[in-house]
């Protein structure tokens, strides 16, 4: 219990540049508070003390305004910020080195007993906001966007943002940004609605700049390599030449 205390606390200053001191945090940071008190509602639940389980976790939604289910598993170092609004349900898990920002749901889309909420792997983040519905799987070290639904699995190392949320083309969009600013301007605010025949329009031509930088990059280095070999060529054939 205390070693989770201890890793509440430090992983704050390590997420939260506003984080001053141990005391602070300790006194003033309903995310460590909710989730304290979800670490002993939880032995209760365990222990089949499920009536003071759903008491003391009632207690903290009070006081907290986070509402963390006794059955939910909670790895280490995860951080709630600020918290207001967050849901957490039952069958929730969520791994080691998460955070959760204020507003967001992990929650279940079905009445059945079983599992029936998210697994969030280690290093996952959830922007304000987002729901997060149903027995799914957000893969290591995913990033889900504010006020995103999300009733579908995202693999390792994905974003997904959008209702309902979509998985974004993390490299493409890298490639876009490059293009756009050898051409001298700015994509920041082109986005990724495949509705908007513009923004469709815009992303095929930086598209085409990247293919073009490529393929004349691939064309520089086979010039190169040709005009070595002539030159390589030329100086054994002169070494090779007899003295008349």
């Amino acid at each position: 219990m205390f070693d989770h205390l201890k890793e509440d606390i430090s992983i704050v200053f390590d997420r939260d540049p506003a984080a001053r001191t141990h005391f602070e945090i300790l006194t003033t940071y309903p995310g460590v508070h909710a989730l304290i008190i979800h670490r002993v509602s939880h032995w209760l639940w365990t222990h089949r003390l499920y009536w003071f389980g759903r008491l003391l976790s009632h207690f903290g939604r009070w006081i907290t305004g986070i509402e963390i289910h006794p059955g939910a598993m909670i790895g280490h170092r995860v951080f709630i910020d600020h918290g207001m609004g967050v849901v957490i349900g039952e069958t929730a898990i969520i791994g080691d080195d998460c955070t959760l920002y204020h507003g967001v749901t992990l929650g279940g889309t079905s009445w059945n007993k079983g599992k029936r909420h998210p697994t969030l792997q280690n290093g996952v983040v959830i922007g304000a906001g987002a729901k997060v519905l149903g027995p799914i799987t957000i893969g290591k070290n995913a990033k889900i966007g504010s006020n995103a639904v999300v009733v579908k699995d995202v693999p390792e190392g994905a974003t997904a943002v959008g209702i309902p949320a979509r998985i974004l083309e993390e490299e493409k969009n890298k490639q876009r940004q490059s293009a756009a600013q050898k051409m001298g301007f700015s994509a920041y605010a082109v986005g990724n609605d495949e509705n908007d025949p513009m923004i469709n329009a815009i992303n095929s031509l930086l598209d085409h700049a990247h293919k073009q930088e490529s393929d004349i990059a691939e064309l520089k280095a086979q010039l190169a390599k040709l005009s070595d070999a002539e030159t390589e060529s030329g100086v054994g054939e002169a070494f090779a030449k007899k003295p008349e």
